[in-house]
């Protein structure tokens, strides 16, 4: 069915059954977390076992009522992520309504049901926004360019974090490992199997907190800016070039360096210095904070027959929720 760009003179009915809907899910940094806004390569990996789906509608509002657009957010999200998150997208929705000319000022109502906890450094700010737009682009008729998609999840980032990279941007409709690296992306070479199980520390991280604690230590410390996205760069490009080469013990290694570099930084916590150690006591071949840090996730890179005892160990540590993520070749050399 084509929908109407206008919700003039269509009846309640008509608004009841003229509903988009788009989806997105939650993603996970393999390496390169804070080191790609100062141009560093990153690896991400698309988590779809966490999906997000938003449903957009024409709400029958009174004329007295203000146009706009309304959010429900399903799930345990706080009151500070539920407010940070509907300004986003608020911003999201006007600027939708811009870049596509549309000029109806009905009411929408928007919700938002996922599965991606919030402040874990899953992506679930930038999965919210991507399953809006494409929710709104359904609702109007509207095919969407990636890049428009892309322009519009960044105008709503920059609402919840500040200054984003944009790979979450990318990567929550990512269908495979990525690269990303000053705005440019491209498949990961895999040439092994394996698995990735993220574990949920329980503590909300602040990517927007810890880019700051970033930074104020660039500023005091002359030259720690270049070190650090220095080695942050080499550990990068040697751990994609171990996965191509499918060296998953090399590439673990690199993912547990990188973790020290981010520890180092003052970014890590008791928390996850303690599911880190667990994974790696299990038998991982890597583990490191995933995201923006003071909180949120772990992800450990396991050969399958680990994963049950990686599991048990990293929840005896005080994950409080443990997802696995398959890690698969894909035979390219590239």
């Amino acid at each position: 069915m084509t929908l109407p760009t206008s919700a003039a003179g269509v009846s309640e009915s008509h608004w009841a059954r003229s509903v988009g809907t788009g989806r997105a899910h939650a993603k996970s940094i393999l390496l390169g977390e804070h080191a790609v806004v100062y141009g560093a390569p990153a690896l991400a990996l698309p988590v779809p076992q966490l999906p997000i789906t938003a449903s957009a509608g024409w709400s029958p509002r009174t004329p007295a009522e203000p146009s706009g657009v309304s959010f429900t957010m399903t799930g345990s999200a706080s009151r500070q992520v539920r407010t940070q998150g509907s300004e986003g997208l608020r911003r999201l929705a006007a600027e939708f309504r811009a870049v596509t000319g549309i000029a109806d000022a009905s009411h929408l109502d928007v919700i938002i049901d996922g599965a991606v906890p919030p402040g874990r450094g899953l992506g679930s700010s930038a999965a919210c926004a991507r399953a809006v737009v494409l929710a709104l682009g359904d609702l109007f008729g509207h095919e969407l360019t990636e890049e428009t998609v892309f322009e519009l999840v960044q105008s709503a980032e920059s609402v919840v974090h500040g200054r984003a990279s944009g790979v979450d941007a990318v990567s929550v409709g990512a269908t495979a490992p990525l690269l990303f690296q000053a705005g440019e992306t491209q498949e990961l070479a895999v040439g092994c199997d394996g698995l990735f199980i993220i574990a949920d520390s329980g503590v909300m991280g602040s990517t927007k907190e810890a880019v700051d604690l970033l930074r104020e230590g660039f500023q005091k410390h002359p030259g720690a800016q270049e070190s650090f996205v220095g080695r942050a760069t080499e550990l990068t490009d040697e751990a994609r070039a171990a996965l191509a080469d499918g060296k998953p013990e090399e590439f673990g290694s690199r993912l547990t360096e990188y973790h020290g570099l981010l520890r180092a930084a003052g970014l890590s916590t008791d928390r996850i210095e303690a599911l880190v150690d667990a994974a790696l006591a299990a038998g991982s071949l890597g583990a490191k904070i995933t995201g923006g840090g003071l909180g949120g996730c772990v992800m450990a890179l396991t050969q399958p027959e680990q994963a049950r005892e990686v599991t048990r160990q990293l929840h005896e540590a005080g994950a409080v929720q443990t997802w696995v993520v398959p890690l698969r070749r894909n035979g390219s050399n590239a």
